[in-house]
């Protein structure tokens, strides 16, 4: 096997190391991909936190999860994405409670129709998506710098491709679409991923930060797509679109590979192996040229400073230690 384990495409849950003494934090596990890495990452011995906006949902996936698995170490955490202070509070509450985070899955995300906006003001997209988890992950940094070896995973989207980050109107309040909305923030979440990494690796950090996709997974997430899509991605067709809809459980291989395979680099990005990168098992992706535009990913970062006021200073983060 090469550095990249490209010889291996068919990496399963039974490639997934031992994971017990870690502790994983993923956000929206609840359901749909977040739940499914969560329950994987808890069997292997993880001690997993469940953050999520609905804590009574968060609990009854802890309960499912123990029941699955006996000996898992679960926890829940309230976290609203959409709400700053919610963000805040959560971090909070984390930091009471452990030292360290080994992993931080920046999983949850919302797909909506209708133009709204978050608590804060901001377009609920571009908000959720992409702030709450810039902002979240700031927060929680200086518990991961504690880790050498500790990963940021943040998931994007396919949808990527169709996005563009518009700085001179992050809100789109001059051309809403769902796919322009969606598309940005899912866009924002890679050059986040980029610019994150590359200043993780001016400091020396042993943190990486990794994306990656689930492809086309049938999840919870698409409860407010068009009527027409979901009964395309019915599960009662999956005989006829096979090879354009997956599992939840395959669409979290891509965000379990990144979470644990040794031979990820920062920076890397996973996806599906099929076709069009809408089915099958993880593998090393390329996400758009757009995504890789060094200028903007700065200019995003900046901005994304600005209107969550968590503001990373990576510069003055201290070296890590291993204790």
């Amino acid at each position: 096997m090469n550095r990249r384990g490209a010889t291996n495409e068919r990496w399963t849950t039974a490639d997934l190391p031992d994971q017990q003494g870690k502790t994983a934090l993923v956000t929206g596990a609840n359901t749909g991909i977040g739940f499914e890495a969560a329950k994987v990452l808890a069997a292997r011995g993880a001690t997993v936190v469940l953050a999520c906006r609905d804590l009574a949902k968060a609990e009854a996936a802890a309960s499912q999860i123990s029941a699955a698995a006996p000996r898992a170490r679960v926890e829940t955490l309230r976290l609203d994405l959409a709400s700053l202070a919610s963000v805040h509070q959560a971090a909070e509450q984390f930091h009471a409670n452990h030292r360290c985070l080994n992993l931080l899955i920046n999983n949850a995300g919302v797909i909506h129709p209708a133009y709204a906006r978050t608590e804060d003001g901001f377009e609920l997209h571009f908000g959720t998506n992409h702030l709450g988890h810039f902002a979240f992950t700031g927060l929680m940094l200086d518990r991961l710098l504690a880790v050498p070896g500790s990963r940021i995973v943040t998931v994007s989207s396919s949808g990527h491709r169709r996005g563009d980050i518009h700085l001179d109107d992050l809100a789109l309040q001059h051309g809403y679409g769902l796919n322009a909305a969606y598309g940005q923030s899912k866009l924002a979440n890679l050059m986040f991923t980029y610019e994150l990494q590359r200043q993780l690796a001016a400091i020396g950090a042993r943190t990486i930060a990794v994306a990656a996709h689930p492809g086309n997974a049938y999840t919870e997430v698409g409860r407010h797509m068009p009527g027409w899509v979901r009964v395309a991605l019915s599960p009662r067709l999956r005989l006829l679109n096979s090879w354009l809809l997956q599992s939840a459980q395959m669409g979290a291989l891509p965000t379990l590979r990144a979470a644990v395979d040794p031979v990820a680099t920062g920076g890397d990005y996973y996806g599906p192996a099929g076709p069009g990168e809408f089915t099958g098992h993880p593998t090393r992706v390329k996400s758009s040229a757009r995504s890789h535009n060094a200028d903007l990913q700065r200019r995003l970062w900046e901005e994304s400073e600005r209107l969550t006021g968590v503001n990373y200073r990576l510069a003055e983060q201290t070296a890590p230690h291993t204790d």
